[in-house]
């Protein structure tokens, strides 16, 4: 099917094929379509269907309660029946030459590892390699559940052959239980990315503040990884807050002492628990790393009073611990575009 998107700024042409939701048809062929979330949560890539026929795959998703009339819908949850023409109100621009377009592709589960009681880590051998930047997520569609999660990768590689996830057990969550109740090792999936605006690239030329609430942690790791690769902590300063419940519920304490004695003084991890003070054992365990009692935003916000030049800070976790770090960020004069995250789930 021809997809006409009229934009702010000019209209732009894409195909899709039968099946495929607009979104992602589109920024497969390197049109930057607005959205945030790409699984039918946010709203973000709401359009308006002036001609053709559409239909949706998710009626009830979450973010159709910002749809204001009867011909508006949710890109990413709606595939064209036909020829169609769409509109959306933002400004959309095509993607620049050398950015890594999104693209639909196969794989398999091969290795799912608990790190927690409630916490999995997850790897997924692609059929192909996939070219991502630090930070980025990726949707996957597993068999029998229905609709597309987003995953942060954890690893970095610019051609990556394995993706690696970590993904948080939620009570009656299609997709965790099956990861948690089956044997999921050997199982076919579909990928679809990479996604993503909150990326590292070591052309940035800033001190790197990485915010993060339980399996928000992910996209930093991989933020850091590829700091590390390129020497990046030589020159500029790293500090990193990962905030869980109890010492218990924590992880890849391993991998930051390891990042932490390979990078030197310029990088500071520290570990906020929520509901317990710092165990004696953890300091004798991990003498990197640094450990603090509190919600992660309040213990980063008293860590890094006076510490925010020349900062660009990225954010990961629930809702309520990102919205809280957002305001901490601008009482301390953080400019907005040096703020980062991006909403899935």
């Amino acid at each position: 099917m021809k997809i006409q998107v009229n934009a702010r700024n000019r209209a732009h042409h894409f195909n899709a094929t039968e099946g495929e939701k607009l979104l992602y048809a589109g920024l497969s062929g390197a049109v930057g379509l607005p959205y945030e979330c790409g699984s039918g949560t946010c709203g973000t890539c709401k359009a308006r269907l002036i001609s053709g026929e559409i239909v949706d795959a998710w009626p009830d998703a979450p973010g159709r309660k910002y749809l204001k009339g009867d011909d508006e819908f949710l890109m990413c949850q709606c595939v064209a029946k036909t020829d169609a023409s769409i509109e959306v109100a933002s400004f959309v621009q095509t993607m620049e030459a050398g950015v890594c377009v999104p693209a639909a592709l196969k794989g398999h589960i091969s290795s799912a590892k608990l790190l927690t009681s409630d916490v999995i880590h997850l790897q997924i051998k692609l059929s192909q390699p996939m070219e991502f930047d630090a930070g980025q997520f990726v949707m996957v569609q597993v068999p029998g559940v229905a609709g597309f999660r987003g995953w942060s990768m954890v690893n970095y590689q610019r051609e990556a052959e394995s993706l690696e996830f970590i993904i948080k057990k939620k009570p009656g969550g299609g997709i965790s239980e099956w990861l948690f109740n089956s044997q999921c090792t050997g199982v076919e999936v579909e990928v679809f990315g990479p996604l993503g605006h909150a990326t590292f690239y070591p052309g940035l030329s800033k001190n790197i503040l990485c915010i993060a609430g339980g399996s928000g942690i992910a996209g930093m790791v991989s933020i850091l990884s590829r700091a590390a690769q390129d020497d990046y902590f030589r020159q500029y300063r790293g500090d990193v807050f990962f905030g869980v419940q109890t010492l218990k519920d924590a992880f890849f304490l391993d991998e930051f002492s390891r990042l932490r004695a390979q990078c030197g003084d310029k990088l500071n991890v520290t570990i906020a628990l929520s509901k317990e003070d710092p165990p004696a054992s953890a300091l004798s365990d991990y003498p990197h790393l640094k450990f603090d009692t509190g919600y992660v935003h309040d213990v980063a916000g008293r860590h890094m009073q006076g510490n925010y030049e020349n900062v660009r800070a990225y954010l990961a976790g629930p809702p309520p611990m990102v919205d809280a770090t957002v305001r901490i960020l601008l009482q301390a004069r953080l400019a907005t575009d040096n703020i980062c995250y991006d909403k899935f789930s």
